[in-house]
């Protein structure tokens, strides 16, 4: 029998293993920087599954600021390295560093377009129900979306009741997306 069909299953095992934890590091990046609520215990349970890498990540490489560089070196390295096994997988043996790098880039900023993207549509879709008893994913999606909607409903304000603001980041985050991961796509071809 042919090892071949064993493919499929490894990619998704590993790219299901990884993205999970990169999502839980981006997460825990995200709510960081935007102050969200530190004692939600949905943010206790990502700080909670991504300490132990951090700590140790932390004794190196220190904050710049509100930036935990740590993180953002954990999710690059674990992004990294997903590609590369998945790269291996399918048979794609000469992969180059910086290839991997931009790739690797291109991975993660999809990945925080698309957090921010369903965040904002969950939000809107929520505030239609009105105000519910405390929920600790509604607390985190507010503490995640409010600094980016505060600003827009100054551009955009509510008519007749009606809050159109969340429109506005989700333009930008689809032109950001056209307008961003191509060019990286393009770069990690030519860099291989």
């Amino acid at each position: 029998m042919d090892l071949g069909y064993l493919v499929n299953p490894a990619v998704f095992l590993v790219e299901t293993l990884f993205g999970l934890y990169i999502l839980a590091v981006v997460l825990r990046f995200l709510l960081q920087w935007t102050g969200a609520d530190y004692y939600n215990p949905i943010s206790q349970f990502l700080v909670k599954v991504t300490h132990p890498p951090l700590r140790l990540l932390r004794r190196f490489i220190p904050a710049l600021g509100r930036v935990d560089t740590a993180a953002l070196v954990l999710m690059l390295a674990l992004q990294m390295l997903a590609s590369y096994l998945v790269f291996l997988l399918q048979g794609t043996v000469a992969v180059s560093v910086a290839a991997l790098a931009v790739w690797s880039v291109h991975d993660l900023l999809d990945l925080v377009f698309n957090i921010f993207f369903f965040c904002i549509i969950a939000r809107a879709l929520l505030s239609w129900f009105g105000r519910m008893p405390y929920n600790p994913a509604a607390s985190l999606l507010t503490g995640l979306t409010e600094p980016l909607l505060r600003r827009c409903r100054r551009l955009l304000p509510p008519a007749g009741g009606l809050d159109l603001s969340p429109l506005v980041p989700l333009i930008g985050i689809q032109l950001a997306r056209m307008l961003i991961l191509p060019p990286l796509q393009q770069l990690a071809a030519f860099l291989n």
